[in-house]
């Protein structure tokens, strides 16, 4: 992989760049989201991964491609969840060879599809830009004060358990280059819920992607309900440390895979 410090390369075109959105019972979000998408970049292609949602979110979708060709639909039927839903939207797109970039965002307006035009610009100088809520210059807003110092300490519980030096690891805004994606591997992913973010920001990590941060104000989303929960809080508290045991295992099956016959 080049030093993008020394050896920037060209940014991104939009019209090789994907977002995935994964969606539940997002039928009122969907349609503007995908229309704001596409009036800032009539090239870009989008991907909706809907977790079979009850409210009809994919026929909105499926009415919606008629309109946008480069609108993409899939429809998970089995294994329910926000990772696994980005994991099968990854696996789909990195099998396409015309993409370059992949990005990740929420369906509710929390993230400025605006923003996106200048993470893929940071792309020429580094492997992955995260939308970042505290680099500096970046903000949230109609937050309760609890919230911002969860979110913080959070953070702070993350960078402690993982070493993960970014300052935003639980954001869903997510530019990768399509080189970096292909050498996460996600057979031993752990996670299930919203830990997924963090978890994929270290396992780019650890496959040595160099990372930035981009400043981004963080909104509260504009309709619907959100979809945190006590079990996915708790589940954002122990997966660190199961995320690290695993990568951990993983690294000494390595190392005794290329150690010497008679050494072991």
């Amino acid at each position: 992989m080049p030093d993008r410090n020394t050896s920037p390369l060209p940014a991104p075109d939009p019209a090789r760049a994907v977002v995935v959105i994964p969606t539940f019972n997002e039928r009122d979000n969907i349609p503007k989201i995908v229309r704001e998408l596409f009036s800032l970049y009539p090239a870009i292609h989008v991907l909706v991964v809907d977790d079979h949602s009850p409210d009809g979110t994919a026929a909105v979708v499926r009415d919606l491609r008629t309109e946008w060709p480069n609108l993409q639909l899939l429809e998970r039927m089995k294994d329910p969840g926000f990772a696994p839903s980005y994991r099968d939207g990854f696996r789909l797109m990195l099998a396409e060879p015309w993409c370059e970039a992949v990005i990740t965002m929420d369906a509710d307006f929390s993230h400025d599809p605006a923003e996106i035009r200048h993470m893929l610009e940071k792309l020429s100088t580094c492997d992955v830009v995260i939308g970042s809520r505290y680099a500096p210059g970046g903000n949230v807003e109609n937050w309760t004060l609890w919230r911002r110092m969860l979110s913080r300490a959070a953070n702070r519980y993350v960078h402690w358990v993982l070493g993960l030096s970014v300052r935003d690891a639980t954001s869903g805004f997510v530019c990768m280059q399509r080189d970096a994606l292909r050498k996460v591997s996600f057979a031993g992913s752990v996670s299930e819920g919203y830990a997924f973010l963090v978890e994929l920001k270290y396992l780019l990590h650890r496959t040595g992607s160099v990372i930035r941060e981009h400043p981004i104000t963080f909104r509260e989303r504009r309709e619907g309900q959100s979809k945190m929960s006590a079990g996915k809080v708790r589940e954002a508290v122990w997966m660190p440390w199961r995320v690290r045991r695993q990568a951990a295992s993983i690294s000494e099956s390595c190392e005794s895979a290329r150690a010497p016959a008679g050494s072991r």
